[in-house]
Order: structure tokens, then sequence, then C-alpha cells
């Protein structure tokens, strides 16, 4: 199996084996399984920068490139890299997306949680956007090229936007799983926990893929949508609901993200933004021919 022949299967190899290698001295020190006698500096209050981001950027981003380098060339990269700056969107997708992530959240909360929110407070109201750029980018830029840029417009192509979303959100929750057993999973994981977080990236994915559909494969849209979540509960959320336990993060993006995916599957009819030719926005570089089934030779 050659990487011309099965690009996204490499990459997504590619991804986990470079990510989860990262993550080992990570996972094995202090801030995790406590093998290694050894702690990570906290940088900001928080060891996930130089825990977390090396593999996070050795992963999705670092595979796409290495992949596409290798099947496209050069004139692959630099599309890949014209599509990863595809800023020039209509301004109302920018204010709707900032705006719309935490008022649904907020609003899901709420919900659970039997209670108003708190008046969030100046210095949340003053770093909440220069917080959302550092998202941008270390978190989006690290997860999305590699997600949303590389892998749903190739399996979109071959299987659809629902079947390329039930694809990719999986995987894109599976990856985060070693991460669990460090600070950045928390305190007292129960297996429930990693379940639920995989059953939202699925439910988020599908609204991922109709914004990134809707804007053209806006890449720059999809890790704003991506990292307003991330912001909101990393800084909004204890500021607005602190007389909540950390579980009710998951539980609120998992309700919010379902509801959202069913009324997107319902008003779209499946097509999640994908225009209506079956044609992908961007051309991409043809399949690879498959030799006739009683000339291929066995697979195990």
């Amino acid at each position: 199996m050659t990487i011309r022949q099965r690009p996204l299967t490499w990459f997504f190899t590619l991804a986990f084996l470079l990510s989860w290698a990262a993550w080992t001295p990570y996972v094995l020190s202090r801030n995790g399984v406590g093998i290694w006698d050894f702690t990570f500096p906290a940088v900001g209050g928080t060891s996930q920068l130089l825990g977390v981001l090396p593999g996070a950027y050795l992963g999705p981003i670092t595979s796409a490139l290495l992949v596409t380098g290798l099947t496209e060339g050069r004139e692959g990269l630099r599309t890949w890299a014209r599509r990863m700056s595809k800023w020039r969107v209509n301004w109302r997708w920018y204010v709707g997306v900032i705006v719309s992530v935490p008022a649904v959240l907020v609003l899901a909360s709420t919900v659970l949680g039997a209670r108003g929110p708190a008046m969030p407070s100046a210095v949340l109201l003053t770093a909440y956007l220069p917080g959302l750029v550092f998202q941008l980018v270390t978190t989006g830029l690290a997860e999305e090229p590699g997600w949303r840029e590389f892998a749903m417009p190739r399996l979109q192509r071959r299987f659809g936007p629902v079947r390329a979303t039930l694809i990719v959100g999986p995987i894109w929750g599976l990856w985060h799983m070693p991460l669990y057993l460090t600070d950045w999973g928390g305190d007292a994981v129960t297996w429930n926990i990693p379940v639920e977080f995989i059953a939202t990236t699925i439910a988020f994915s599908f609204v991922m893929t109709w914004v990134f559909n809707a804007t053209g494969e806006s890449l720059p849209l999809a890790m704003l949508l991506h990292c307003g979540v991330n912001n909101f509960y990393s800084m909004g959320w204890g500021d607005m609901f602190p007389w909540l336990s950390n579980s009710y993060t998951t539980h609120a993006f998992l309700a919010a993200s379902a509801i959202a995916a069913v009324i997107i599957l319902l008003t779209t009819r499946g097509r999640l933004g994908q225009p209506p030719s079956d044609r992908p926005l961007h051309p991409l570089p043809p399949l690879p021919e498959q030799p006739p089934l009683a000339a291929r030779p066995p697979r195990l």
C-alpha cells in the first residue's frame, strides 16, 4: 500500500503515531501516570503548553503537510496553503461564530445547571478575544489543517458529507485518548468521560462540516468555530458557572452539539452545506485507478 494509493490512511496513521509518540513523556511523567519522576513546567499556569502542544503540532498538521508534499509535490503544497488562508468570507460568518458559540454553550449550561450564569468579569471580557487568537495559533492551527482541510474534502468526494463526518468525528475524538491519562483529562477520569467526549466530537463534527462547506471550505472559519468552544471553556465557563463541576462542560457541549447537528442535518437535508453539483469546491488530484477485481492481489 503506497502513500499515493492511500493518502488518507497514511495521514490518519501518521497523525496518531506522531502525536502519541510525542505525548508519551507527558503521559509517563508526574503530570500523567507518574512512572517517570519528572514534572513538566507550568507555563501560564498550565503544563499543557509544553506537554500537549508539541504532540498536537506533530500530528494532524505535520502529517497533512508530509502526505501532501509526497503525493502532490510543490503545487499541491501551494494549493493547500491557499485553502488554509481563505479569510475572505462574508463578515456575518465571523460575527455569527464568535457570538453564537459562547451564547449556545451558556444556554446549554444554564439548562443543565438549572441556574443562570454569573455576570462575566471585567478580566474575562478583556482577555476573551486575545485568548481566542491564542487558541487559533495553537489548537486551531495544530489540528484543523489536518482534520478539516486535508481529510474532509477527500472523504466527502468519496463518501459524501454525512459519511465523511462520521469517519472524521470518531477519529478526531480517539486521537485525544492518551491525554486522558494526563492533567489534560482532569482528576478521577472514569470510562464514561472519554466515551462522552467521542460522542461529542462526532456530533460537533456535523457543525464543523456545515460551516466548512457553507463558507466555501474556509479553514479559518472552521478553526474559529473549534477554538471558540475551547476558549469559552478555558476562560469563560469557570467564571460564569463557578458552582458547576467540570463534568458539566462535556454534558453541555454534547447536548448543544447534538441538537445543532440534528437541526443542520434536517435543514440541509443531509447536504451539510455541500454544493448541489456534488463537486468539491476545490479540485483535488484524481484518485488512483484500481485494477479490475480479479487482478487485485488478496489482502489480509
